[in-house]
């Protein structure tokens, strides 16, 4: 079952063939979603250290220090195949798999992101993809009692066939309670808690290593993981309990090529070896072989390294929360990874091997043709009518239908809703973090590198209209086939992007996932890159974040950054079909300036509202924030060679609009950096002037025109 040249590697390391255990335990830790194969070499260009990083790339979830004896744990995955066979459990298994990683470190999960990509909505099957996804995320998070504080949707023709799913988690847990997935000492034994042991989830990891064919529903149907979140609750609680108690020196959580995965490499982080009496694993189903006891991937299990005379204790704390509990292995000081079954080896492998032995490597990559930006189209006649076609375009339009259906508030941290810029949580006192997550992946799709380095400077501005600072970021990087020279050009430069805007603004990368092989034989559709991120910021005072709505009638609204020709890639050109040409957005050479005024200006208590401008342009932002008032804007004098489309619908970088009622005040702070003043707040119609050209919208038409999304969902 395995590749030519990895069979080859391996019998000259093991001195014979491997048997067919032995097999599947390569084909699924050597697979590029386990191993990092090619993706490997190209992460090590992060910075993934800190002053606040305690635990970085590498365990379960990483481990910021947030003070106070408090830490963050923090993680992003994706499950992307599985969303596309079985949209509901695809997605739910998603949220289930990084709750557990952010328990296995000893944390409490409080907050969840979920990142979204989707093939458009006039396609029944798109359609019904999303509905089921989104189900699957509330059905799950929702009974598992976290928060979803924040999220994206986004849609585009190329992600028709393989809708992406990822997923943020962040936990909070006493520095001392931290746990890490490294064995710590020979004869301590393992104890598997939770669920049974089904078929369900066999070859998941080598499934995500692969694309999607036309029969992937009925093909690949075994590999897809079958959630039970009642399950997952009493197991974050035991779990914690056990870890509480002192119980527990290394976890575990049974992901990616299940109980192999997991028991190999937390032997393997310990310079251990790993005996498995599979046997003593608690099956659900019957004669069920050595190969499927270790490869399945059944969801709500967690692995324990327990000292000998703590096993029973263990064990009680299991059957408290009525879970299944058994002790199924120890560790030992050969460096072997032997699994017995019937009183027989079944596998023996030399652990390093299988952990740490699959080759890495840069394939080739090849730069695509230069790009043609093409003519500019002719200005709409009807700028009204434009506006109101992008308000009404499901990426800009309010996402409410989605976010109506998750619990945002239980665990009573939250403190703003799904919708705004960032999510925010009370963590200490009013110290808090602020959260954001996503991408624009056709910027991506124009220019990788660019791309990359804007995702970072649009998840920073979010947080820093808010008054927060990044501390940590996690990526899951979702691409097509690596194989693909230009996909791995895309992959490459995506990434070298991503980092250096990450090294700009000292956020250190810590953790994250690649997605690989998002490619779709059914539509025939190689996605779009993908390099979405999950931010964490650190908020001094949450109660001086500042709305994201219009909330005083006669304050000054103020847009700071420069706005330039720069429609490539933007929903503008989407909506009128001229999709990806024109000039890619540039970040400006100051933008980490920008973002430092953004922050003191946010704590400072002089803006009654701020709103960060990015997919949309100006347009969509200054819509988005009339809802309860209107504003009288005047926009002639942002850029003079500009033309009215430039100016509206540009989705120029490091942009935003500030709102107040001192005016002289915040234009002395904000001297250093490019800003103007566009207008008032008041009324209930949105007056906007560009030189000769007006449009008026009356705030129900706006409202209307955004709620397309839940219009259409409810229909």
């Amino acid at each position: 079952m395995l590749p030519e040249e990895d069979l080859k590697i391996i019998t000259e390391k093991m001195g014979r063939e491997p048997n067919l255990v032995e097999q599947g335990c390569f084909l699924n830790l050597w697979s590029e979603h386990c191993s990092y194969r090619s993706s490997a070499p190209l992460l090590k260009t992060f910075t993934t250290t800190g002053d606040k990083v305690i635990i970085g790339p590498g365990d379960d979830a990483a481990i910021i220090s947030f003070g106070n004896g408090w830490v963050l744990a923090i993680g992003m995955e994706s499950h992307n195949h599985p969303s596309y066979v079985d949209p509901y459990n695809g997605s739910a298994t998603g949220v289930g798999g990084i709750v557990r990683d952010i328990i296995s470190m000893g944390a409490r999960p409080i907050a969840l992101m979920d990142p979204l990509y989707f093939g458009p909505l006039n396609n029944p099957k798109n359609l019904y993809l999303f509905e089921h996804i989104i189900e699957g995320i509330a059905g799950y998070g929702n009974c598992i009692g976290v928060p979803v504080v924040r999220g994206e949707a986004f849609f585009d023709k190329s992600y028709s066939g393989n809708p992406l799913v990822n997923v943020v988690a962040v936990g909070l847990a006493r520095e001392k309670d931290i746990v890490t997935a490294c064995a710590q000492t020979a004869g301590n034994k393992l104890v598997l808690m939770g669920s049974t042991t089904g078929r369900d989830g066999l070859g998941g990891a080598s499934f995500a290593s692969r694309d999607l064919s036309e029969d992937s529903e009925a093909e690949d149907r075994p590999s897809i993981q079958i959630g039970d979140p009642f399950t997952e609750k009493l197991v974050i609680e035991a779990t914690l309990e056990a870890i509480g108690k002192g119980y527990v020196k290394s976890c575990r959580d049974l992901g990616a090529a299940g109980l192999a995965g997991a028991s190999s490499e937390m032997a393997s982080k310990g310079d251990l070896g790993m005996r498995i009496i599979a046997d003593n694993v608690i099956l659900r189903e019957t004669g069920m072989t050595p190969y499927e006891i270790l490869i399945a991937e059944s969801q709500e299990r967690m692995l324990l390294e327990v000292e000998p005379e703590n096993v029973d204790a263990v064990l009680d704390i299991a059957k408290k929360y009525d879970l299944n509990g058994s002790m199924i292995g120890e560790l030992t000081d050969v460096m072997n990874y032997t699994v017995e079954f019937k009183g027989e080896v079944v596998a023996d492998i030399p652990i390093k091997e299988l952990t740490e032995g699959a080759p890495t490597f840069e394939r080739p990559s090849k730069a695509p043709e230069s790009r043609d930006i093409g003519e500019k189209p002719d200005i709409p006649a009807d700028l009204k009518r434009t506006v109101i076609n992008l308000l009404s375009s499901h990426n800009v339009a309010s996402k409410r239908w989605i976010y109506r259906q998750y619990d945002h508030e239980v665990q009573v941290r939250t403190v703003t809703k799904p919708g705004d810029d960032a999510g925010i949580l009370r963590i200490d006192g009013n110290e808090g973090i602020a959260l954001s997550c996503g991408c624009n992946p056709r910027h991506t799709l124009l220019d990788p590198y660019i791309g990359g380095k804007g995702t970072v400077i649009e998840n920073a501005m979010n947080l820093a209209v808010k008054g927060a600072r990044g501390i940590a970021i996690v990526d899951c990087l979702n691409f097509g086939n690596p194989e693909r020279p230009d996909i791995y050009w895309q992959f490459k430069h995506a990434i070298l992007g991503l980092g250096d805007a990450a090294r700009d603004l000292t956020i250190p990368v810590v953790g994250g996932n690649v997605s690989l092989y998002n490619e779709s034989g059914e539509f025939k559709t190689a996605i779009a890159p993908t390099p979405s991120i999950g931010l964490v910021g650190h908020i001094e005072d949450v109660s001086m974040a500042p709305a994201g709505i219009f909330t005083n009638e006669g304050d000054t609204i103020i847009l700071v950054g420069t706005t330039g020709d720069e429609l490539g890639g933007s929903e503008y050109y989407n909506i009128i079909g001229k999709e990806m040409d024109g000039n890619v957005p540039q970040p400006p050479e100051n933008y980490t300036v920008i973002i430092d005024t953004l922050i003191d200006l946010a704590k400072s208590g002089k803006l009654t509202a701020s709103h960060d401008v990015s997919l949309g342009g100006i347009a969509a932002s200054i819509c988005e924030m009339c809802e309860k008032y209107g504003a009288d804007i005047d926009l002639s004098n942002i850029g003079n060679d500009l033309r009215a489309d430039d100016i509206l619908f540009s989705e120029s970088y490091a942009r935003a609009l500030l709102v107040t009622s001192e005016p002289d005040v915040v234009a002395e702070m904000l001297k250093d950096i490019p800003h103007a003043v566009i207008g008032k707040v008041g009324g209930n119609a949105l007056n906007i002037q560009i030189g000769n050209s007006k449009i008026q919208l009356s705030l129900d038409e706006i409202k209307e025109a955004r709620d397309s999304l839940m219009t259409l969902m409810m229909e």
